[in-house]
């Protein structure tokens, strides 16, 4: 759906994006993290056709996004969200919407079944009426999203779209990228906040210093280096005679007593067989295991474990 080959911009000086060469799939959810500074801003604004590369190629659905021309035919496809979201604060929500509609060449009736929709979308049905600058801070971050997507654009990209959003606005913001992936839609979403990108991601991207210094998908990134994996063990008995036992097997390198005093933490440096093993043993040594649960890194602590700076 979209890469670039060399994808570089530089102001005066400062290389801003530095040879950036991405790749994201078809329907893909690809996260964008890095610390302020990293070129991410940048980037999503030169794929957006919003800002000329100083060199390197775009190419989205296969075609070629080439500067200083207009692109129509690729623009209608894409869809671009900067984190200030503009609005119309004199306008209501169905003008709004109805405006930006027919910039994009909706037009009757389809164009007032689409403001339904995205208003559905978004769940901002009974606010049709309401004027812009009465809307909460989260409702008009969902505004932005509609207007955005009015167009059924086959790539979306949201630049920090949930900044300053309290936490129920940041899930129900999250639950409707869900709803846009399931619609075929391919979205490149940048944030700061890694918890709000592992619950709908696929794919991630990092941004240092205006290279791509890592890219891959999700799942790929929670199996490499499988020596941190973790275990919570339970059974009836001392946890401490358990902790014992566990001290004594091959490839439990840590291993520590919960505050909860009943279940036993280890780290673990085998493969999903030999932890399979670990409990067989466990049980034909005469332990009775009421848990044996392993637990799975959360994305920021991938990313410091790989040594990549921390974003928040």
């Amino acid at each position: 759906m979209l890469s670039t080959t060399g994808l570089t911009k530089q102001f005066d000086q400062t290389i801003s994006v530095n040879q950036v060469n991405l790749q994201i799939n078809a329907g893909e959810i690809y996260g964008l993290i890095g610390p302020n500074g990293a070129g991410k801003t940048t980037l999503i604004r030169m794929l957006a056709a919003a800002e000329e590369p100083t060199a390197g190629e775009i190419y989205i659905s296969g075609q070629r996004l080439l500067p200083d021309q207009p692109n129509p035919g690729i623009q209608r496809q894409i869809s671009f969200l900067p984190d200030d979201f503009p609005l119309y604060d004199d306008l209501n929500v169905v003008d709004y919407l109805d405006y930006f509609g027919r910039l994009y060449y909706l037009r009757q009736p389809e164009l007032a079944q689409r403001i339904n929709q995205v208003l559905e979308l978004v769940s901002l049905e009974n606010k049709r009426q309401s004027q812009i600058s009465t809307l909460s801070r989260g409702m008009k971050q969902r505004l932005s999203l509609a207007r955005t997507v009015i167009h059924r654009p086959v790539l979306l990209l949201l630049d920090e779209p949930v900044s300053g959003l309290d936490p129920i606005a940041r899930v129900q913001y999250r639950e409707t990228i869900k709803t846009l992936q399931t619609e075929g839609i391919t979205i490149l979403i940048s944030s700061h906040i890694l918890s709000d990108l592992e619950d709908f991601c696929t794919s991630i991207g990092i941004m240092e210093l205006g290279r791509l210094v890592e890219s891959s998908q999700l799942q790929a990134l929670y199996q490499r280096d499988r020596r941190g994996q973790q275990i919570i063990i339970a059974a009836l008995g001392e946890a401490a005679a358990l902790q014992q036992v566990l001290q004594t097997m091959p490839l439990v390198t840590v291993c520590e007593i919960l505050p909860s005093g009943n279940q036993v933490c280890i780290q673990f440096a085998g493969t999903n067989l030999e932890a399979a093993n670990l409990l067989r043993d466990l049980i034909t040594g005469g332990w009775q295991i009421t848990e044996f649960s392993p637990v799975q890194a959360s994305l920021e602590e991938i990313f410091l474990k790989l040594g990549y700076q921390q974003t928040s």
